[in-house]
């Protein structure tokens, strides 16, 4: 061991007197990098190694490569890299061997190595990274990606990329993001050489006998990668996102055709097929630019309506739940835009309702509308039409909590008088365990809406719920409940009736102690004002103020300090039994 970490230090000696010598470090700090180095070295060596080892020898070796580009840019040096920067960038290279040689399978690792390469330009070094790590994690497609893009950007070499995209293949056959990748790649470099041939062409340059192969310039080779990915992997989604990576091309327009044609063709049953093909009618262009805000405004909604046009015909064939949900969320975007415009916007408003409503009215409207069309109606100022989809919502999902808040908090706000029966409905027929959220929206319903007897018979229902959260909740707002309505006294009878009753609450001890302690703080000012008073009679004069404040306190604060004590024994004693 010793010999090898010996060798291994006389292997740094010429680049640290290299560094003494051209001035970027002192002999003192050169003698304490050797010294550190040796320890470092000696640390790899152990017969127990740990990663961490590797790591902080690794990071500072780096640390000295970033100080001395610092120091190079400060004294204005930028001679004998080779013998100082490329010396220790290999020796870092090295220790990223033998760390990832030990622990093949840490992929931070690897990843850790790769920035290395990339941030100090070792592009050689980066290719033999890549293929020592995908021999080892071939089974992650990510990985293919990633070393895919580092030959075509790092090292511009669309070939490499390409054979790194065809072996991940191998590997990878139904893939969907690697499809999307090497057809992203292929486009990227049909891209490339037409940029090319037009530099050239500009510049009058003569190639000789090399030609542009006008097929691959056109995107064929991405043509060939869409065929070869759609026979193997199916549904409109995927199809749809290699569209969306072809549409970022200018050069695409009979690709994107083509991929149009199969979409319209083999996927008329999914209602993402139709989603898009409606809203292609609004990028469809008009003959010349309108110039008043009337003109734009009606030009937009004969686009809105030739996208409905198609909405509709897609639900003529189509009448799923995913279906109205697009028609239903285009509906909603195109409401939610800002216009000026009144027509516009009441006509707008008029077909988001339509199409709620018909889908509410098929059974196929999902729950999150109902909160939409919940407040388009709340703002145009229909109570009678809000409180009836309120109830048919209720009506639709009746398991749903969500659902339940969001129309009894719209009966609420609506004043209506059925509240109080829609509260109990909503408690019977949903799961106890979920009803929480329905408590704390009837509890704060009847502090503001109730009188003091009905909103106590409230918490005593709630008391008695099986459900531990549900119980420890109301006792909790029952207290504080006790302390607004009746002051200190009559928080003091609640909690004496609850703070033996299970479950147990922290919170509703806590409560209590702090209600005391403001009383107690209460009483102290009560005493120190009228200490004033009687020291300024004839009476008092004699006595010291301490006294009268001691005499007028001291009975109301012992008591609730003991009760405080009391509170504080008898939630320690419930917290070591539970």
């Amino acid at each position: 061991m010793a010999e090898i970490v010996q060798q291994r230090i006389e292997n740094r000696i010429p680049e640290l007197e290299q560094l003494e010598r051209v001035g970027l470090f002192s002999k003192k700090e050169v003698k304490s990098l050797l010294k550190r180095g040796t320890a470092l070295e000696y640390k790899l060596h152990r017969l127990i190694i740990t990663k961490v080892d590797f790591i902080a020898y690794i990071q500072y070796e780096i640390n000295v490569l970033e100080l001395i580009k610092k120091r190079r840019s400060r004294i204005g040096y930028q001679f004998k890299r080779e013998e100082i920067e490329f010396s220790i960038i290999s020796r870092i290279n090295n220790i990223f061997r033998r760390a990832t040689t030990k622990w093949k399978e840490d992929v931070q690792l690897w990843l850790s190595h790769i920035a290395f390469c990339k941030k100090w330009n070792t592009k050689g070094q980066l290719s033999k990274v890549f293929s020592s790590m995908l021999a080892i994690h071939p089974e992650k497609p990510a990985l293919w990606i990633m070393a895919a893009k580092s030959e075509l950007e790092d090292r511009n070499s669309s070939e490499s990329a390409r054979h790194l995209f065809l072996r991940a293949l191998r590997f990878h056959p139904e893939s969907k993001k690697v499809y999307q990748e090497y057809f992203r790649m292929e486009l990227l470099h049909a891209e490339k050489l037409r940029k090319q041939q037009k530099e050239l062409e500009q510049a009058e340059i003569d190639v000789g006998e090399y030609e542009f192969s006008p097929e691959i310039m056109s995107g064929k080779l991405a043509e060939v990668v869409y065929r070869d990915a759609t026979g193997k992997i199916q549904g409109a989604d995927f199809i749809l996102s290699l569209l969306t990576i072809t549409a970022i091309f200018d050069f695409t327009k009979e690709l994107q055709d083509t991929i149009i044609q199969d979409l319209q063709s083999k996927y008329t049953d999914d209602s993402l097929t139709w989603d898009f093909m409606a809203k292609r009618e609004l990028e469809a262009t008009v003959g010349e630019e309108l110039q008043s805000a009337k003109g734009r405004a009606s030009d937009i909604a004969r686009r809105e309506d030739r996208c409905c046009q198609v909405y509709e015909e897609g639900l003529n064939s189509l009448n799923t739940e995913a279906m109205w949900a697009c028609y239903v969320s285009f509906c909603l975007e195109r409401f939610r835009r800002k216009t000026n415009v009144q027509e516009l916007k009441e006509k707008r408003q008029e077909r988001l309702l339509a199409a709620l409503q018909r889908a509410h009215d098929s059974s196929l409207l999902k729950e999150d509308f109902y909160k939409n069309w919940l407040q388009v109606l709340l703002s145009s100022g229909d109570s009678e039409q809000t409180a009836a989809v309120a109830m048919a919502a209720t009506q639709r999902y009746r398991q749903s909590v969500d659902v339940w808040c969001l129309a009894l908090q719209t009966m609420v706000r609506l004043g209506s008088g059925a509240t109080g029966k829609l509260f109990q409905d909503a408690l019977t027929h949903m799961n106890p365990k979920l009803s929480l959220p329905l408590w704390q929206l009837q509890v704060e319903w009847s502090m503001t809406s109730q009188s003091s007897e009905e909103t106590e018979a409230l918490f005593q229902r709630g008391l008695l719920s099986v459900v531990p959260a549900v119980s420890m909740e109301i006792k909790e707002k029952y207290l504080d409940w006790s302390y607004g309505a009746g002051g200190y006294k009559k928080a003091r009878k609640t909690f004496t009736s609850l703070h033996e009753s299970r479950p147990f609450s922290k919170a509703f001890f806590t409560r209590m102690i702090q209600m005391e302690k403001d009383q107690v703080s209460r009483v102290t000012m009560y005493g120190e004002t009228r200490t004033q008073v009687h020291a300024q009679t004839n009476v008092c004069r004699n006595q010291p103020k301490h006294s009268l404040k001691l005499a007028c306190c001291s009975n109301i604060a012992t008591h609730c300090c003991g009760f405080m004590y009391k509170m504080l024994y008898q939630w320690f004693n419930y917290s070591h039994y539970c």
